[in-house]
């Protein structure tokens, strides 16, 4: 029984080593041959198609890329537009109600006489401060002008008169009141300006 172990242990080993010694003829053999010009004209091509396979991925990837980007823009864009559009919706409502406040303030300058002009009175200064409460809960502010410095942003000089006292620059009277919308001018005010 121990020369049959021995003897499967030495045919497994002759095997092994046979086993080893076609596997390094087969290197040998493959490192000794030289490719044909056909497998040369092969390989090169199959390299020229990897590498024009890899530039059109290189290319498809920057464009994905591009895309990408574009699209983030566009969204953020729509999102800003969005909120510019809650922000000033009262936009163009107030436009329309200024000229009715500025009549109303001509009407309000009006010397009162009697009971009856002084109810009517009372009753034109209720609507302006109706409006004006209305106004400024959507965000639009008076731009204060007289005493301040002229500021070309919030202020359109429509004249220039030289006072003495007062220097150069500041608004010395309101012809028409400006408005603001949170934080856009919607009209400037009309303003004399001291030179």
């Amino acid at each position: 029984m121990a020369e049959e172990k021995t003897t499967n242990n030495e045919v497994e080993q002759q095997e092994e080593v046979s086993t080893e010694e076609q596997v390094e003829a087969v290197f040998e053999e493959a490192d000794t041959t030289t490719p044909s010009s056909e497998e040369n004209e092969e390989l090169i091509a199959a390299n020229e198609k990897i590498a024009a396979l890899e530039a059109k991925l290189e290319e498809e990837a920057n464009r994905y890329l591009r895309l990408q980007a574009d699209y983030d823009n566009s969204r953020r864009r729509a999102k800003l537009d969005m909120e510019a559009a809650q922000t000033y919706r009262a936009q163009s409502l107030v436009m329309d109600l200024l000229p009715s406040i500025d009549n109303l303030e001509r009407a309000l300058k009006i010397e009162v006489v009697g009971e009856q002009t002084q109810s009517l009175y009372t009753g034109v200064e209720m609507v302006y401060r109706g409006l004006l409460d209305a106004l400024k809960k959507e965000g639009v502010e008076v731009i204060e002008s007289v005493g301040k410095e002229f500021d070309p942003h919030l202020h359109q000089a429509v004249m220039q008169e030289a006072v003495d006292g007062t220097e150069p620059n500041i608004v010395i009277d309101e012809f028409q009141k400006g408005y603001t919308l949170k934080d856009r001018v919607i009209r400037p005010a009309m303003v004399k300006v001291s030179q």
